[in-house]
């Protein structure tokens, strides 16, 4: 690979360099632009046309080409609210101020222009709200709860409910005057909140005491100390209640033993039921035997019932003829007045 010589670089510089060195004594000319003014006015007319058409597109993207419709909004004041707010409907905007003037009767009035694609969220029952708060710009706001209700018509008047969050300041300040008078009234010396701790801390004392909470609740000590003796008392009842139950208990096994054990009575009760039964069994036919001899007897009773009536019927004539006799006795006796032996005496 060959280099270039040094001396050809040398004269080529030079060469470069000769023309610059002439310039300056040599005058410069600067060519003539053909048409320049009709070049200008093409650009300055350019430049109008580009003017136009931003101004044209900030109209449209601000809506002053799309359709709408008027709502007026009447408040008892305009404070806040300026020209170019927006007025919003669940956090997005729905429309826009576009002038406030003043009516006959005092009141401010908000007009409002609604695109019609937006204007279906406004219904009749539709609530607006003009809010100021404390720290931040005056929001106009539209609440819609029934959507199926009628929409709202073009150049409507509604009625704007106010909010200001300043105008509760001075109640707030009230209430907390008087919060803090009441707080004051508490914490004074005589109040019954001091009252109330004083018998607290008595109470407390007392529960530190050596009778506790039980001195607390009955309010002297001599309670305290009978009411310690009747739980003492019952305790030592309790104890010998629960010795009464282990006797109780090894008694019930016992006889559960002598009642219900191989030797108990209710082994020897079966057996004894059973010969009771074998007893019963034989007096069953005792009593067979017993009431063929009484169906025997009923027929000698009925015979011997026979003649008795018969009996009865001799008697009476056995003392028809003693009534007979007697009379003749009697006729005698009567006829014989030496005889004094009047007994008379039968065979």
């Amino acid at each position: 690979m060959t280099e270039p010589s040094p001396p050809a670089v040398a004269s080529g510089v030079k060469a470069a360099e000769a023309p610059t060195k002439a310039a300056p004594n040599t005058p410069a000319t600067a060519p003539a632009v053909a048409h320049i003014e009709a070049k200008a006015a093409a650009l300055l007319l350019l430049m109008g046309l580009l003017l136009c058409a931003a101004m044209a597109y900030v109209l449209y993207a601000r809506g002053a080409f799309e359709a709408t419709q008027r709502l007026v909004l009447i408040a008892d004041d305009s404070e806040g609210v300026v020209v170019g707010m927006d007025l919003t409907f669940s956090g997005f905007p729905i429309g826009r101020v576009r002038r406030i003037e003043l009516s006959p009767e005092g009141s401010a009035r908000i007009l409002i222009d609604v695109p019609r694609q937006d204007a279906h969220w406004l219904r009749k029952s539709s609530v607006f709200t003009l809010v100021r708060g404390l720290v931040g710009n005056t929001n106009l706001r539209a609440y819609s709860g029934v959507l199926t209700d009628p929409p709202l018509a073009d150049g409507a008047e509604r009625r704007v409910l106010a909010g200001d969050a300043t105008a509760e300041i001075p109640k707030l300040v009230a209430a907390a005057r008087d919060l803090v008078h009441n707080l004051s009234a508490l914490a004074a010396p005589d109040a019954a909140l001091a009252g109330s701790l004083a018998n607290l801390q008595g109470a407390t004392g007392r529960l530190k005491g050596p009778r506790g909470a039980l001195g607390l609740l009955l309010g002297n000590d001599a309670d305290a100390a009978r009411l310690l003796l009747t739980l003492d008392r019952a305790n030592a009842l309790l104890a010998r209640v629960d010795t009464l139950a282990a006797h109780v208990d090894t008694l019930a096994v016992k006889a559960d033993d002598q009642v219900f054990g191989p030797r108990g009575v209710m082994p020897e009760t079966r057996v004894a039921v059973l010969q009771l039964g074998a007893l019963l069994g034989e007096a069953r036919a005792t009593l067979t035997r017993v009431d063929g001899v009484l169906a025997e007897a009923q027929v000698i009773a009925a015979n011997t019932r026979v003649a008795t009536t018969d009996l009865g019927a001799l008697r009476a004539e056995v003392e028809a003829s003693l009534r007979k006799v007697q009379l003749l006795v009697d006729e005698v006796n009567r006829k014989w007045p030496f005889a004094r032996d009047t007994e008379l005496r039968l065979p």
